[in-house]
């Protein structure tokens, strides 16, 4: 439905528009640029929409990958080479650290191609297209409900993807936009041959630690350095030592001129998730209900791991990507509920609902022929769904902090299941061996970053922690009984892991080797096995269903929300919550007053990171030869008034999955690197600010510092595209 202009006319003499252009808010489908592009270059871009995304010819989208499928990474050299975040490589620079090669404490460089090190598993995914189905999809599904829609829906997805990518090297999906309002057609290539190029120490790479993440002013150097491979085609290939650098169908050309206040910026990537949409009974439920749990189950996790992680160096490397992992949303957590509260957003929520239902109202009064009867109940539906939904919201929450962040015997036990349980399936298949051969390597694994004592603590805590907070009616009860049967949550603990063999990966080797189906039938009663099945059983019994439903039930009340609040604020831009596809959002480089007395700059520089220096600190710890470059000061090319850039902020709408995201100038022009956000904006997924709101980027000229003058791997930056006005 379009509203008209009289329509428009009619709620501004009754006083309910205020025309407004909005917050430079939203993470933008590149596809709908063009409707943005005259405001972003009043801001300062150079450059056209089809520069930015275009199918017809090579365009910054082509320069734009999704690594690893959970962080964004960008080309910067015509011969594959990459930049992404430091902590988005992390899991591959701790998978080629040993004590005797401490890649993650000293750095890694390979000052060769043949000394790049190769990554079982990680993926580089290029956008080839996105395009906008919704009307086909509309039309065929029209009048379609229930198992009849859904497999209708699958069907024509089917039909569509196929159209584009049989016969090619392209995989693809539809995928839902904004509530299932709108669906895409998105077509991607991925590459599976990725190597580690070099990596700063962590010194530089996580400089400030758990101290300053989320927090400004920030000295990071986040990043680290990756290269696509391809077959000698330029096609995607396995890992293959005859394979050859890839070369892409654009890559950023990397500026020297620096970023200054007031600067045009964009970030490209794949944001992974918002909640823009959240009624003011949800963002209530997140402040006092979900997000205490959930920080609850990480004190727990990091109060041990933290403990273990200062005893020695093999657990401080062993553990280094679980702390990680666990401490980074558990600090956003604490600092989205502040934002919250402070920002007052359940009362900015309740006055949009209002103001909803008063335009509602309005218009099924004065024009009932353009009026839509759904938009009068919609918040009362999504509100009504959320009663029954929080219980199972949290249970889930509670269930995969205990299950994926807790104790890894769980998960490692639950490797095993197929050869416990159907032995002589996978015997008459011909599939023992493999199997066997792909457990073997899973264990091996698995024992390169397990501690049977950590986790024997994880269990017994998280445990106890879980039991604690999950709701009554969804509580486990076995699980429940036994935990009440012990003295302590240590004892539960200690006589689980004294009855286990999957805490002991060499015995469990042993036995792989040995074949013996026996064997692995009595598995089925160890105690490890045993919870991760009841856990298993228990949430797809009593808690996906619910979840599965409630989730169901209020996005197709909020698909109308949305639709509404489109129509009925003709004077709002409301953007499309990330679902972890290419987007792109922009503003400018800019500093920030969150509270009151209190002013931040947009950029950090070399002196606050000598200012910050603390020997011994594990998160402000320099090596002792950083710590001479820094105070010699020879910048070289990339140095700005006798100093170093390292870190500026801006206002640029950014989430989680942005990381390692290209911060691209005005020219298209590689300045920068995304890695995080401010304290103060880690509610931002919910309710963003455009005055309290900033990203956190590592400037490229720090980035260009550390690789050539500081590591020597000058060559590196020779394969890259420098632009330097000066």
């Amino acid at each position: 439905m379009k509203i008209s202009f009289n329509i428009i006319l009619l709620w501004l003499f009754t006083g309910l528009i205020s025309i407004d252009a909005g917050a430079k808010e939203g993470m933008w489908i590149p596809t709908l640029l063009q409707a943005l592009e005259g405001d972003m270059q009043a801001m300062g871009l150079r450059l056209t929409a089809e520069d930015i995304y275009s199918v017809n010819q090579s365009s910054l989208k082509d320069a734009v990958v999704h690594f690893g499928g959970g962080c964004t990474a960008e080309m910067v050299s015509s011969e594959g080479l990459l930049l992404t975040n430091h902590h988005c490589g992390y899991s591959q620079i701790q998978y080629h650290s040993s004590v005797e090669n401490d890649f993650l404490k000293n750095g890694f460089w390979a000052m060769s191609r043949t000394e790049e090190l190769p990554n079982p598993g990680l993926t580089a995914t290029f956008i080839d297209r996105i395009q906008d189905v919704s009307e086909r999809v509309a039309l065929t599904l029209d009048g379609l409900e229930g198992e009849e829609l859904a497999a209708a829906r699958k069907a024509l997805y089917a039909e569509i993807v196929a159209e584009y990518v049989d016969g090619t090297d392209l995989t693809g999906g539809v995928v839902a936009f904004d509530f299932g309002n709108q669906h895409f057609l998105i077509t991607k290539r991925t590459f599976n041959d990725v190597r580690l190029v070099g990596a700063p120490p962590s010194a530089v790479g996580k400089f400030g630690g758990d101290t300053d993440n989320w927090l400004w002013p920030r000295h990071t150097g986040d990043f680290s350095v990756f290269r696509i491979y391809a077959s000698s085609e330029n096609n995607p290939a396995d890992y293959n030592e005859d394979n050859v650098p890839y070369k892409p169908a654009h890559h950023f050309p990397v500026s020297l001129d620096g970023v200054h206040e007031g600067d045009f910026t964009m970030v490209f990537g794949f944001p992974g998730r918002t909640e823009q949409y959240l009624t003011s009974d949800a963002v209530t439920h997140v402040i006092e209900r979900l997000n205490p749990m959930r920080i609850a189950m990480r004190d727990a996790s990091l109060k041990i791991i933290n403990a273990a992680r200062a005893s020695s160096d093999a657990l401080r490397i062993a553990y280094a990507p679980k702390q990680s992992s666990i401490s980074n949303a558990w600090k956003k957590w604490e600092g989205q509920t502040t934002g919250l509260v402070e920002l007052n957003a359940v009362q900015q929520k309740l006055t949009l609902e209002s103001e909803f239902q008063s335009r509602t109202i309005a218009l099924s009064r004065s024009v009932p022929e353009l009026s839509n009867p759904q938009y009068l109940t919609a918040i009362e539906k999504i509100q009504a769904a959320n009663a029954d939904y929080f219980s199972y919201l949290e249970a889930r929450a509670l269930f995969i902090e205990l299950v994926y962040y807790g104790p890894d015997i769980l998960l490692h036990a639950f490797d095993f299941a197929n050869l416990i349980d159907d032995w002589d399936k996978l015997e008459s298949a011909g599939k023992l061996d493999d199997e066997i051969a792909s457990l073997l390597e899973a264990n091996s694994e698995f024992a390169r970053n397990y501690d049977a004592s950590v986790d024997e603590r994880l269990l017994g805590d998280l445990v106890s922690t879980y039991l604690e907070l999950i709701p009554a009616t969804l509580t486990p009860e076995k699980m429940f009984a036994d935990f009440n049967s012990a003295s302590s949550s240590s004892s539960y603990a200690s006589s689980f892991f004294k009855n286990s063999i999957f805490d002991n990966p060499d015995d469990l080797e042993a036995l792989l080797l040995k074949r013996k189906k026996k064997t692995f039938a009595k598995l089925k009663n160890d105690p490890a096995y045993l919870l991760i099945l009841e856990q298993r059983s228990h949430y797809f019994a009593n808690i996906s269903p619910g979840y599965r439903a409630g989730s169901s039930a209020i996005q197709s009340a909020t698909a109308i929300y949305t639709r509404g609040l489109r129509e009925l604020f003709p004077d709002r831009l409301f953007p499309i919550d990330a679902n972890s596809t290419l987007r792109l959002t922009y503003g400018k480089v800019e500093g920030s007053s969150p509270h009151d007395g209190m002013t931040y700059n947009p950029t950090t520089t070399a002196r606050g990171i000598l200012q910050k220096y603390k020997p011994g600190d594990p998160d402000f710890d320099l090596p002792s030869d950083l710590v001479s470059a820094l105070n010699d000061g020879d910048w070289g090319l990339y140095g700005e008034n006798d100093d170093l850039v390292i870190c500026f902020t801006g206002s640029n709408h950014t989430t989680g999955g942005n990381s390692g995201s290209p911060v691209i100038n005005g020219d298209g022009y590689l300045v920068g690197i995304n890695f995080d956000r401010s304290w103060e904006s880690t509610m931002s997924d919910i309710l963003f600010d455009e005055n309290r709101c900033r990203n956190i980027m590592v400037d490229i000229r720090y980035v260009l510092w550390i690789i050539d003058k500081y590591a020597g791997a000058g060559h590196l930056v020779e394969e890259m595209t420098i632009v330097d006005s000066e």
